[in-house]
């Protein structure tokens, strides 16, 4: 059974199973994008000319729509604080071929997680916990 973490509520995830692309073809992608804004990792993934860029900027923009709508982000504020991509399945099918063989097929999978950060509300909450410690060990003095 997996254990999940506790979730901040200054980031938001999107997920993507079984994504039909070669986890490594994924990866070159994510390794470009960790790390920045989001903003900036748009004018990234719409100029780089791979396939895999189409279903990540879905998950981004996913990922930013749970951040607005629910949590009530701000676009400008959000950094790409994790991207990882994991193999998936692989999907094996036979192509018929000559005299009723049939040549096996592998078509790999991948899983996609894209989690932003929201940088205002990060350090905002760093501060309220900065305070809170000063607070608690002030009355136990």
């Amino acid at each position: 059974m997996k254990k999940k973490k506790t979730k901040q509520y200054t980031e938001v995830s999107a997920f993507g199973h079984s994504i039909s692309m070669s986890a490594n073809k994924a990866r070159r992608v994510i390794d470009q994008i960790r790390g920045r804004s989001y903003e900036e990792t748009l004018m990234i993934l719409e100029l780089m000319p791979y396939r895999a860029c189409s279903a990540i900027l879905k998950l981004i923009y996913s990922a930013a729509a749970n951040g607005i709508h629910n949590m009530y982000f701000d676009e400008r504020s959000l950094i790409i604080s994790k991207a990882e991509v994991n193999e998936g399945r692989t999907v094996k099918k036979l192509k018929p071929r000559a005299k009723g063989r049939g040549y096996p097929i592998k078509r790999s999978t991948c899983h996609i997680t894209i989690v932003l950060r929201d940088i205002s509300l990060h350090e905002q909450y760093e501060e309220y916990i900065r305070d809170r410690w000063a607070l608690m060990e002030a009355k136990s003095k």
